[in-house]
């Protein structure tokens, strides 16, 4: 006699068969085709291969510098990287404008930059020692064209730092979507949205507010810096979409393309400045001033190279709008030490000029996670509506005995 009750075996006899019905549906068999003797035939090479039945499910690698902060919680991530992001930066910004500030200093912003682009050099020849593959994967014609960018974007800019005061030269920087948008159109044909298109007109009305603003109380502004830091702007544009392009198309890494950029760029400055003859007068310049030049030259690269990392493990870990919320706020804490630590004068209009900046900013952070947002505020909309019902809703018990 059998152990178990009949109408128990014809449960098992049903379950084996409707078992075998969805594994030959995964095997590429008809569900109706079952053998008499309900045998499965599964053919595993149509499974998924790549599952390892040993791998254990770890969570994405993060990483500060090149330590691995993977183990520690999001929050206590998120906030390392943000102070990280905050220091290296605060610090490029004032060693930036404390160079500026020697005597005589001003016509040397691009040797300056040939300095800056020797360290970038030397840091990309460092870490490209740790990477395994060490091909060279963009042609060298490429390369001479963002070198050529790259030496515009950045000497421009450090360039500009000597005709401008410091906070105008940063909002001006916070402004890369107007030429990113105008290079976006011209080298890569793509089509922007209306709330795009606001983004860039908030931020012109606030750079010329602010630029008006520069103008009226600071005895040393000057057109020349704003046609600087303007033409750096329009590189800058350019050379987001070049190098967008050539990753896509070469599949490159960060670390190359930082080395050939960075060395190509140092020999066009380093013959720039042979052939303008202000070679030698930067370097007896500076030969009298080692510390406040050389030294801190050093440092403002080494943070500089550093503020990049970590801005870049910001927008791979926590996505491209906390990183800009981030890197905005950076530059609006930068703004406000500049004030403080290095005496210029002050308006009102600095303020409202400089917010409308930042709303442009935003509405080009909008514009590209649009869904996620509006996700979140939907969601966050429902929770506030759901909790006002719950107090309407919420009557308090009063006794009797209490109401007399």
């Amino acid at each position: 006699m059998s152990r178990y009750p009949q109408n128990l075996s014809n449960n098992v006899l049903r379950q084996k068969t409707s078992s075998s019905t969805t594994l030959n549906s995964m095997a590429g068999m008809s569900p109706g085709k079952i053998s008499a003797d309900d045998r499965v035939i599964l053919d595993v090479s149509k499974l998924d291969q790549s599952i390892d039945p040993n791998e254990t499910l770890t969570r994405p690698e993060v990483k500060l510098l090149y330590v691995n902060i993977s183990h520690l919680p999001s929050v206590v991530q998120f906030t390392l990287l943000t102070v990280a992001a905050f220091g290296f930066y605060l610090v490029y910004g004032y060693i930036q404008e404390l160079i500026f500030r020697l005597e005589g200093f001003r016509p040397f912003g691009w040797y300056l930059t040939l300095v800056q682009f020797a360290f970038y050099t030397l840091f990309g020849l460092v870490e490209l020692q740790f990477k395994e593959d060490k091909i060279r994967r963009i042609p060298l014609k490429m390369y001479a064209v963002l070198a050529f960018l790259t030496v515009a974007t950045m000497g421009l800019s450090n360039t500009s730092v000597g005709y401008l005061n410091y906070p105008t030269q940063v909002i001006f920087k916070c402004c890369k979507l107007i030429p990113v948008m105008l290079g976006g159109v011209i080298i890569q044909r793509k089509r922007y949205s209306c709330i795009d298109v606001a983004a860039v007109l908030c931020m012109c009305v606030g750079l010329i507010l602010f630029t008006l603003a520069d103008s009226s109380v600071s005895p040393s502004f000057n057109t020349y810096g704003v046609v600087l830091i303007s033409l750096a702007l329009c590189a800058d544009g350019a050379i987001g979409n070049v190098q967008e392009k050539a990753l896509k198309q070469y599949s490159s890494s960060n670390s190359e393309m930082v080395l050939y950029s960075y060395s190509i760029g140092f020999l066009y400055i380093l013959v720039g400045l042979i052939i303008s003859q202000s070679l030698l007068p930067a370097y007896e310049f500076c030969k009298n001033y080692p510390r406040e030049t050389y030294g801190y030259a050093m440092i403002f690269s080494v943070f500089g190279y550093l503020g990049v990392n970590v801005v870049l493990s910001l927008v791979k870990t926590f996505g491209a709008l906390i990183a800009v919320t981030v890197t905005t706020c950076r530059k609006a804490v930068t703004i406000i030490l500049s004030f403080i630590f290095f005496t210029k004068p002050f308006t009102y209009q600095y303020i409202w000029s400089g917010l409308i900046v930042i709303l442009g900013i935003y509405l080009n952070v909008y514009s590209k996670n649009k869904v996620k947002i509006d996700a979140v505020l939907s969601r966050s909309c429902e929770c506030i509506l759901l909790k006002v019902k719950v107090k309407k809703s919420y009557k308090p018990y009063t006794s009797a005995l209490t109401e007399v």
